[in-house]
């Protein structure tokens, strides 16, 4: 679904801070080399993760879903000089395509990638963070969450991409459709928790920010 048309999505972009070099690169190579190529932020939605990097100025970054690394980057431009980010994706081929655009970048011995189940990883990440990004699979967004929501720091943010999922969460749900429930349910949840405040954002496919009271 397109939320607007591509003429405003062109006029936007024009109208945005330009693509860096490095990131404009990177997206290149991932619509060249990587399946799913539109799983990129792009980048409108990678100027606005930089910018709001540059207005949190996160020490401690957490990203859950890698991709090609592109948002990473993004994020990595806010963060202060003593900062790291740590990244977890489960597609072991693309680590070194993730490492060699990072090693190019100012950021590359600050960024921790970590290959596995998020779920298994989150737990033993022994760190307070800042800012958080969930752009991984949708039907454990709930358990996302919960698991690193005990992790920031007071103030921190949370960032949730895909919250909009291209409309679906307007329409009647079929049972097999257990990505659109969840999100639907974790919509709902960043609504009503108290240990939130939040905004949803019609950005791309919808991103959530939300501040941990």
């Amino acid at each position: 679904m397109h939320f607007i048309s591509q003429d405003l999505e062109d006029y936007i972009e024009q109208h945005s801070e330009k693509e860096p070099p490095l990131l404009a690169a990177l997206n290149k190579e991932t619509y060249q080399k990587i399946l799913l190529p539109r799983m990129l932020s792009g980048h409108f939605q990678g100027r606005v993760l930089s910018m709001l990097a540059k207005l949190i100025r996160p020490v401690n970054i957490l990203e859950i879903g890698t991709y090609t690394g592109y948002s990473a980057l993004c994020l990595c431009e806010g963060m202060q000089e003593n900062g790291q980010l740590h990244t977890i994706d489960i597609k072991e081929e693309l680590v070194d395509f993730q490492r060699k655009h990072f090693d190019k970048s100012p950021w590359g011995k600050q960024i921790v990638q970590h290959l596995g189940e998020a779920v298994d990883i989150i737990p033993n990440l022994d760190l307070k963070f800042d800012l958080v990004f969930i752009d991984a699979d949708k039907e454990n967004y709930l358990n996302y969450f919960e698991l690193i929501l005990p992790k920031m720091n007071k103030g921190g943010i949370i960032l949730s991409d895909n919250v909009l999922w291209s409309g679906k969460v307007l329409e009647p749900i079929h049972p097999n459709d257990i990505s659109t429930k969840i999100l639907v349910e974790y919509n709902q949840l960043l609504k009503n928790d108290p240990r939130v405040e939040t905004v949803l954002l019609p950005i791309r496919d919808g991103l959530t920010v939300s501040r941990v009271i």
